[in-house]
């Protein structure tokens, strides 16, 4: 009698259809290691955090919007305002994040409504949000390659050590949450458990995610989603069936961001239609704002900003071409292009959009420098003689950066010395690590890479502790001192003369100050709403020139400042001063007009 043939065990059977729980989560020595390197981020985070005033533009619309919001009561705060006009440029979910936080240093602290909470604070939230990306990046790559962990390491690491990334990231500003988003999405996307409850929490994660984007930049969240599916379906893991259970978990995760659109939709009107169209789709078509550049502006920025990791960018892209037949190179690919075709494209064009570019580049890039400490194919990066050369590029870097820190740290100016430390650890880190990462023990290159990763985690720890890392300050004069000087005086008074509005001085002042143009200032304003024994208008004049233009009809006298206000260093080390504040007053007919003193310099 012929032996019964066996029959397979139902978990056998479900052992070869679907994919290995080890494969499916990260290993426990993973996970603590992204861990790690989630709180070295937060301690780049928070370094330093308010040792400098907000910037123009995007810092102080969003730190007012929050402002209001947090002193607005429930549901009126879900549909924020800006000065008390309706607030149509972003979606609220950054902003009420940032006023909960407000609200409960307003409890916490007894502050009044009208009082100023400190950079830190209003800069806390984005940062934390921020700081997610670097775990984030290492979960997406440890799904697309579950079966090289050090990849995804690599790929966290380089997150953690990369400048756009760590500095806009601690601004008030959107960005940094946005790619904290568009990772999330991404890795539930790429959940290799097929079963249908897992997909119906995949697709979930994915719509929160999605909701996510609705709620900070909303057209954004179209493409973003859209080129993720495609991406999905190219995998063809999924039968019809299980679309279902992936796509119901979706439009589930979708009700929080439609909701609120919805919503606001109802709300305000035709007028919710600008946050699409003339705030998302007009960019890319039009030049708004007198923002243009074109394509060469992310481009510049990745090319200024990606060092020293975008040395191994052609030996990436080579990989994953080399790989476009596996679900890796696919999607190292497919997001690459995704996000360039979200961004390039684009007529108004500002130096953050740049950021949608990194994490393709870190999913790429990775591989390359796990296989630069490893060396274990297969598979390994094309041209590998020359890719082994790239560290002895980073030692040289290196070499020049520690010879620079001695000039600037006894030589340097004011605006020099602060990079002292930061070359000093940059170079030390540069050229240490790369000299180990040429050898042949894998112990010492695992040192070397090690000794990098530490060296330039230091360097930014040095800039973010320093005057100098939001340098865009120093393109215009400094706005804390004469907008403290300008929040004592009554509201409405004070007006600004042959300067055009800054949201930064109006958050200092606590009240909006817009320009006054030559023919109005022959009248001073007195707010109708109050008596006409108000004191005479104030006006901002910026340090002028003997030779130019004055006000007519007006005597002016400069007012004393009310405290010492220590500038920042940009006001001292060669930037543009601050302007002086004149009481002006009508001059009698029969007067002369004066012309108000010239005001001494800073």
């Amino acid at each position: 009698m012929s032996p019964r043939p066996s029959t397979p065990s139902v978990s056998a059977i479900r052992a070869l259809d679907q994919p290995s729980r080890q494969l499916e989560q990260p290993s426990r020595q993973l996970r603590r290691a992204l861990a790690g390197l989630w709180g070295l981020a937060v301690v780049l985070a928070l370094a330093g955090l308010g040792n400098l005033p907000l910037r123009d533009w995007d810092e102080s619309l969003v730190a007012r919007v929050a402002l209001e919001a947090s002193t607005r009561p429930w549901p009126d705060l879900l549909f924020p305002v800006f000065w008390g006009d309706p607030y149509l440029n972003k979606p609220p979910g950054l902003h009420l994040l940032i006023a909960a936080a407000l609200r409960l240093w307003h409890a916490l602290s007894g502050a009044s409504p009208q009082s100023l909470p400190p950079e830190g604070l209003v800069r806390l939230v984005p940062a934390l949000l921020s700081t997610t990306v670097v775990p984030l990046v290492g979960l997406v790559q440890a799904r697309l390659r579950p079966e090289r962990p050090a990849a995804a390491l690599a790929s966290a690491a380089m997150a953690l050590t990369l400048l756009p990334l760590a500095r806009h990231g601690r601004l008030v500003m959107l960005d940094g949450a946005q790619l904290a988003a568009i990772l999330l999405l991404w890795w539930a996307a790429l959940a290799p458990d097929q079963r249908r409850g897992p997909l119906l929490r995949q697709g979930g994660v994915m719509g929160l995610a999605t909701s996510a984007l609705l709620l900070l930049k909303a057209p954004l969240a179209c493409p973003v989603l859209g080129g993720t599916l495609l991406l999905r379906l190219w995998d063809r893991e999924l039968g019809r069936g299980r679309w279902g259970w992936l796509l119901g978990g979706l439009a589930l995760g979708l009700l929080p961001g439609l909701a609120w659109h919805g919503a606001h939709g109802l709300v305000r009107g035709g007028d919710a239609l600008e946050m699409w169209l003339g705030q998302g789709f007009a960019r890319v078509h039009q030049h708004l704002e007198g923002h243009g550049g074109g394509p060469w502006m992310p481009l510049m920025e990745v090319l200024e900003g990606g060092w020293p990791w975008l040395a191994l960018w052609p030996a990436a892209m080579g990989l994953a071409w080399r790989e476009r037949h596996s679900r890796a190179g696919r999607w190292c690919l497919g997001t690459t292009g995704l996000t360039a075709l979200l961004v390039l494209p684009l007529r108004t064009q500002l130096p953050w959009y740049s950021l949608l570019l990194w994490p393709p580049l870190l999913l790429a890039c990775g591989p390359v420098l796990a296989w630069l400490v490893e060396r274990a194919p297969p598979p390994g990066p094309p041209w590998p003689a020359l890719t082994r050369r790239v560290p002895a590029f980073w030692a040289l870097l290196g070499a020049l950066l520690a010879a620079f820190a001695p000039f600037a740290a006894i030589w340097g100016g004011p605006g020099v010395q602060p990079l002292a430390p930061v070359a000093a650890c940059g170079g030390a880190g540069l050229l240490g690590g790369g000299l180990l990462l040429l050898a042949d023990r894998r112990s010492r290159r695992r040192l070397g890479a090690a000794l990098l990763i530490v060296g330039l985690w230091g360097a930014l720890l040095a800039l973010f502790s320093g005057p100098l890392w939001l340098w865009e300050l120093n393109e215009r004069w400094p706005v804390r001192p004469i907008g403290l000087e300008v929040r004592r005086l009554p509201q409405g008074t004070v007006q600004l003369w042959r300067e055009a509005e800054r949201p930064s001085l109006n958050w200092y002042a606590g009240q909006r100050l817009r320009p006054r143009d030559e023919e109005a200032a022959a009248t001073p304003a007195t707010p109708a709403a109050q008596p006409p024994a108000q004191p005479p208008a104030v006006l901002l004049l910026l340090g002028l020139e003997p030779e130019a233009p004055r006000p007519r009809g007006l005597r002016c006298e400069p007012l004393p400042p009310a405290r010492a206000t220590p500038l920042p260093v940009s006001a001292t080390a060669g930037g543009p001063g601050v302007p002086r504040l004149f009481r002006c007053t009508a001059a009698q007919a029969a007067a002369t007009p004066t012309t108000p003193p010239r005001a001494a310099p800073p």
